[in-house]
């Protein structure tokens, strides 16, 4: 049995005030792409997205229109298997799914965690696929106890009760494979910045064992494809997202994951590359370096971040950094030998010598010693500006 593991789609997402629609499509057709023409020929069995189909609970009109034809397409040639994440609004994701046709299964009810999709291939292996919604364990502690005291307030209580009612389910089903989609943060895993904090009560993380006993754990919610550890046996992975959300992850290889399950023996999984609608970098150096040297080439069409490191901020500095890089998004002043100048004293503004308050005042601007020539010129327009307010007073008396 082949699965092809997605998550974090974020549709609705900006990168740094940029619409990221055209480049969310791109990357949905790579994989709507892999479904229809599978690499090697082997269809796939069901398309699993494990959260943060959105990247806010109410997304805009052309996000929702984007996943109806995503999933209009999927679920036509495969099953789709979707949960909702911390991002996504459960109700509204979850809104029309008794309505759907069998290949499309939306598991955004925590009632329904126990209550598997099940699926059979042509060689006859089955599979049961359960879904974990996001737990809020301030929601989740008092829904999924046994009766009696709520769960403990974390997320490692939630998600293990959730998991135990999934085995004991699995008990009923034997020679039936195991498949949990769950949104969470599992230890030993790495974030980047994109992820918005799940932490409760200054932890965010679960324990990559309490997927005890099931053959595949479909992660979501960190942005990067990696495998925490887990209980023997148990094969748990995180596929990321499949677009770039961040410059943290701008050497990220972007994948959806093929999984394959036999009728036994530990799942097989494969990473393919979804390739990048536009490269991401992050550059360093002075203004005409930055903007004059060549090995910057491979930079010009990428999302940039760029911090320049000229002593004094240049003029119209975003105008010339887009003429040579139109897709910058970010850029930094941090002069080169950067001095943090520490204040003494509560002496007033008005009391202080000039030249020292001209020398405060280009450091704090600068982040650089001013220069006796900046302190003169600073000295010249501080008296000018003096003698004007002196005279404006004078005819005002007057």
């Amino acid at each position: 049995m082949r699965l092809l593991h997605t998550s974090d789609w974020h549709l609705g997402r900006t990168l740094h005030g940029v619409n990221l629609h055209e480049a969310q499509s791109a990357v949905l057709e790579r994989i709507c792409e892999l479904v229809e023409d599978p690499p090697d020929g082997v269809p796939v069995d069901a398309v699993l997205v494990a959260g943060d189909v959105y990247d806010r609970g109410v997304p805009p009109v052309e996000s929702v229109q984007l996943f109806e034809r995503t999933l209009s397409r999927l679920s036509a040639v495969t099953t789709v298997v979707v949960t909702s994440g911390n991002h996504d609004s459960a109700i509204r994701l979850g809104y029309g799914a008794g309505l759907f046709r069998d290949t499309i299964r939306m598991v955004t009810d925590l009632g329904q965690l126990d209550l598997p999709v099940l699926l059979e291939d042509s060689d006859g292996v089955r599979a049961a696929v359960y879904g974990i919604p996001y737990l809020d364990p301030d929601h989740a502690r008092a829904a999924l106890a046994k009766g009696g005291e709520p769960l403990p307030r974390s997320h490692q209580a939630v998600v293990g009760a959730a998991c135990d009612r999934i085995r004991a389910d699995l008990k009923g089903r034997p020679g039936v494979r195991s498949v949990v989609l769950a949104h969470a943060f599992v230890a030993g895993a790495e974030p980047s910045d994109s992820e918005r904090s799940i932490m409760v009560g200054g932890v965010d993380r679960v324990a990559g064992t309490v997927f005890a006993g099931i053959d595949y754990a479909a992660l979501g919610h960190l942005h990067g494809p990696q495998a925490p550890e887990s209980a023997a046996g148990s094969v748990v992975r995180y596929s990321g997202s499949p677009l770039r959300y961040s410059f943290s992850e701008q050497d990220h290889t972007k994948v959806v994951l093929l999984v394959d399950l036999d009728a036994s023996g530990p799942a097989r999984v494969t990473p393919v590359e979804v390739t990048q609608p536009r490269a991401m970098a992050s550059l360093r150096g002075c203004l005409d370096e930055l903007l004059e040297s060549p090995e910057h080439a491979a930079a010009e069409d990428a999302w940039v971040r760029v911090t320049v490191t000229d002593r004094v901020r240049p003029d119209s500095l975003m105008d010339r950094l887009k003429s040579r890089f139109p897709y910058a998004l970010q850029v930094f002043h941090e002069p080169e030998g950067a001095v943090e100048r520490t204040r003494g004293g509560t002496t007033a503004v008005s009391e202080r010598d000039a030249r020292e308050l001209g020398a405060d005042f280009i450091a704090y601007v600068t982040k650089t010693e001013a220069s006796e020539g900046e302190v003169d010129v600073f000295e010249a327009g501080y008296e000018g500006a003096v003698k004007a307010q002196h005279l404006a007073e004078a005819q005002e008396v007057a």
